[in-house]
């Protein structure tokens, strides 16, 4: 008897599974009693649970029918039929469950999730109408954590849902209300970086009102936290759109010093933030215009400045330990120490002179592209164009110190050219100013045209962005 109850329950479950409501009828009428003794059973789950789970109608109607008081079951999480169908997105399925029991909209789960929230943490719009109508109060419910049905929207970003709950309540506490680590909606879309979501929140008049709530963690508004997790140019841009809202930092919300001063000491005070808070917008501009347009530039030409410095670096090493002419094998009866240069023990004046400047410009390229590689390997700073370009400029002088000591060592090993060097190093000095100066103008027009696109992006920004941000 016990074997065929039990052969009779795995064929109910397996019923539930292909939603075959024949084979739950011929069940029935061998076993009248094979539903409720469903409880008596090891299985976590109701033939009801796995019926919604998998958007079997039918099947789902034809237990209801037999015993409403399925849909009232919660598995081992604590959740109901329900729970599971509003979580796939079956709407008939939540209709006909929402007709047997609307107290179902209700119940929470271990984790104190009603129907409600796993319908909008999967975005099911037309679910969530349906629960909506069903227990319009069900949206003010919040889970273990604090977190209401708006909440679970931008974390799970569906942004849809979220504009569906916003419009069908007209309550501002509710649109500002806040989980348990004091963050409301804005917080954790800039959280997340979720500038549609950010986009659409601001463009709330409820919440705009109260844009500047700070949370427990840290006491940051929504434009701390987004400049606290973010470093990039979404985030950047996000920022922007904070501030044309009127968001700002918590450190400036108890420093609004203008209420409390007359009119013209306002106006100037006002004048003092505009200005201060266009440079800031400006650089913040510059980064983030230099990071779009650039690309891969900047690692192009870091990757061409470290070789060419290695290069340098190499060649002026072996000029300095091997000098023109050579070095002194031996001692020279005792006057000359061996390895010393043999021009730097010439008698004449001149060589010694040539001597002197060779290593003189050898020594400056080599610790020159010395201290371009170090930079570089260091890697301070290099996302900034500035500093690429100064360091190409560094660059220049390795290149044109080396220039002159190839024409100073050519000097000394081709004697019967005097004048060599006299003849090739004005006109590679004339060469190197002209480049430098060139490489100057560059970042003349390049800082320039920053100004004018900024000037131009300024004035297309409403009149009171500044001021509100």
């Amino acid at each position: 008897m016990m074997d065929t109850s039990h052969d009779y329950t795995v064929a109910l479950y397996e019923a539930s599974l292909d939603g075959s409501v024949s084979t739950l009828d011929t069940l029935m009428q061998r076993d009248r009693l094979i539903l409720h003794k469903i409880s008596l059973t090891s299985f976590t789950e109701t033939p009801l649970h796995i019926a919604a789970l998998l958007g079997h109608l039918q099947f789902t109607n034809a237990l209801l029918q037999r015993k409403a008081q399925l849909v009232e079951k919660v598995d081992s999480s604590g959740r109901t039929a329900l729970h599971l169908a509003c979580a796939e997105g079956h709407t008939q399925v939540v209709k006909a469950l929402l007709q047997a029991n609307m107290d179902m909209c209700l119940v929470s789960d271990q984790e104190g999730r009603i129907p409600l929230h796993l319908a909008a943490m999967r975005g099911h719009v037309e679910v969530i109408k349906e629960l909506l109508i069903a227990h319009p109060g069900s949206i003010y419910r919040v889970n273990l954590y604090g977190d209401n049905v708006l909440h679970l929207c931008v974390r799970y970003n569906c942004l849809d849902a979220l504009k569906l709950l916003v419009e069908s309540v007209n309550d501002e506490d509710f649109v500002n209300s806040k989980d348990n680590d004091g963050n409301s909606i804005l917080h954790l879309a800039a959280m997340l970086g979720q500038m549609k979501t950010i986009k659409y929140l601001v463009s709330i008049p409820e919440l705009k009102r109260k844009a500047n709530a700070i949370n427990r963690i840290g006491n940051m508004t929504a434009l701390d936290v987004s400049e606290t997790c973010h470093r990039d140019f979404k985030c950047l841009q996000i920022q922007d759109i904070l501030k044309a809202a009127g968001v700002r930092r918590s450190k400036d919300l108890n420093s609004s010093l203008l209420p409390a001063l007359h009119d013209a000491e306002a106006q100037s005070a006002q004048s003092i933030i505009e200005k201060r808070l266009v440079l800031s917008s400006f650089w913040k501009w510059v980064k983030h215009v230099d990071l779009q347009r650039q690309g891969s530039w900047i690692d192009e030409t870091r990757g061409t400045l470290m070789l060419v410095a290695t290069v340098i670096a190499t060649v002026t090493f072996q000029a300095g330990l091997n000098p023109p002419g050579g070095v002194w094998q031996d001692s020279n009866d005792g006057t000359v120490a061996a390895g010393t240069s043999i021009f730097l023990s010439q008698v004449d004046k001149h060589k010694k002179a040539d001597y002197h400047s060779f290593m003189l410009y050898n020594s400056t390229s080599f610790v020159t592209a010395l201290n371009v590689l170090l930079v570089v390997i260091c890697g301070s700073s290099l996302r900034n164009k500035f500093v690429i370009w100064l360091l190409t400029l560094t660059m220049f002088i390795a290149i044109w110190a080396m220039a002159l000591t190839y024409f100073n060592a050519a000097n000394l090993v081709n004697p019967k050219l005097p004048y060599f060097h006299k003849h090739y190093t004005p006109i590679w000095s004339i060469v190197f100013l002209v480049t430098g100066a060139i490489h100057i103008i560059r970042l003349l027009v390049w800082t320039g045209k920053l100004l004018l696109q900024f000037m131009r992006w300024l004035t297309k920004r409403p009149a009171n962005d500044a001021i509100n941000a």
